[in-house]
């Protein structure tokens, strides 16, 4: 019988918040991965949303349903793929395999982590809009955005544990890099897919950050495409990339 199967759930539950509340503290000491994460969401908010926003306050929500999506991101690249990649060669995930902790603690806190990230990362976006950027939504609409930011994440995540558990440490930030911003770019939260080339605009749905972008505008009214679809395509590319991670870990530790 294993260690999960006679621990009661209160100390299940224990081990896995103290867990996420190690990943959070470990990310928060390093700065220098941290305050990207949070500070250029906000920059390019201030940047494209304020201080280019030539067309007002729809200008101000358009970008901020855009910048939602491309923020949320990071967390689960960055932070999964570089992390992953740094606890494999120094032979932590080896470690934790040989500790008396629930095998999936260590990747639900990594995710935890990354949530509570996007969580901050909302938060920043929200007061910057409502207060510089003159944006007045409805609470339903705060809420929904909320309500994909946070869980919007988890694809990233996926794609970031896959990338982590691929590639060396050194190569992971240049990686995540890679497809970060080339993604953000193809999936028209930088430019309006309107305006890019026919062939892009059909590639669009190949990437998570598109459906990502299309559901967070929607939540702040800038976008009538069914939500079913969108979320579907993401619940989907989250189980694959998972399942693909997992089995990478499995074998090569």
């Amino acid at each position: 019988m294993s260690t999960v199967d006679v621990m009661p759930l209160s100390r299940l539950l224990r081990i896995y918040a103290a867990d996420a509340g190690y990943e959070f503290l470990r990310l928060l000491r390093a700065p220098g991965a941290a305050v990207p994460m949070l500070a250029f969401p906000a920059m390019f908010y201030l940047l494209f949303g304020v201080v280019f926003g030539g067309h007002g306050p729809q200008q101000a929500v358009y970008v901020l349903g855009s910048m939602g999506a491309f923020g949320v991101m990071a967390p689960g690249l960055f932070a999964l793929g570089i992390g992953v990649a740094i606890d494999r060669e120094r032979g932590l995930l080896a470690l934790k395999r040989a500790l008396p902790v629930p095998p999936g603690a260590y990747l639900a806190a990594k995710m935890a982590m990354a949530m509570l990230f996007a969580t901050l990362i909302f938060v920043i976006l929200a007061v910057l809009a409502a207060s510089v950027g003159g944006v007045r939504l409805a609470s339903t609409q705060w809420l929904a955005l909320a309500l994909v930011m946070v869980p919007g994440v988890l694809p990233f995540c996926a794609i970031g544990l896959l990338v982590g558990t691929w590639v060396s440490a050194q190569a992971a930030p240049a990686i995540a890099n890679l497809i970060y911003l080339p993604m953000s770019f193809l999936s028209g939260l930088w430019v309006p897919l309107q305006a890019m080339p026919h062939v892009l605009q059909q590639l669009a749905p190949l990437w998570p950050a598109y459906h990502l972008g299309q559901l967070s505008l929607q939540a702040v009214g800038m976008a009538s495409a069914p939500v079913l679809p969108h979320v579907e395509a993401l619940l989907l590319m989250t189980v694959v990339f998972f399942a693909l991670a997992v089995r990478r870990l499995r074998r090569a530790g």
